[in-house]
């Protein structure tokens, strides 16, 4: 296992995950339309949610794509990284809007594990990634989001503490 690329991972998982956030409380930018539109699904109930905005997605995007760069990891890592973060995001946000559960409501794994999985398994198609790199990287996003959160809730990043 490359332990130096687990970390470059995981801060890009961090960095996709966390730009939207960074976005939304400091950019000028009036992108903060939906990406669904307002769309709505059969069952009558948001299919993403306001909070899913082409802003976010734009800005996991550039960060990733510019910081993947940095770390020598390419813009092709990058931009595939955020992504699929954004791609395992929207998941998230569509089977919690099914599951009736509120716009950024906590769902435990669920908010992290597609988050980082599909960008990751998206990834070991451009590069070779090894089972247990997958798996640590994924872990220490899960584990470190959690705390990530709590301190930009802290520092009046984010409106929620997860």
């Amino acid at each position: 296992m490359d332990a130096v690329l687990v970390i470059k991972l995981s801060l890009l998982l961090f960095i996709a995950n966390g730009a939207p956030v960074l976005a939304k409380r400091f950019s000028r930018f009036s992108g903060a339309r939906p990406v669904d539109g307002g769309a709505r699904f059969f069952d009558g109930r948001p299919l993403f949610g306001a909070s899913k905005t082409w802003r976010g997605l734009l800005a996991s995007l550039v960060a990733t794509t510019l910081c993947a760069q940095a770390l020598g990891l390419g813009a092709a890592i990058g931009a595939t990284i955020g992504a699929g973060a954004m791609v395992g995001d929207l998941f998230s946000s569509f089977v919690k809007r099914r599951l009736a559960r509120p716009v950024s409501s906590r769902a435990l794994g669920l908010d992290q594990l597609p988050e980082a999985l599909a960008p990751l398994l998206a990834t070991a198609r451009l590069m070779p990634l090894a089972p247990l790199e997958i798996f640590a990287a994924t872990a220490a996003f899960c584990f470190g989001s959690l705390a990530l959160s709590r301190l930009m809730f802290d520092l009046r990043v984010r409106e929620q503490p997860f």
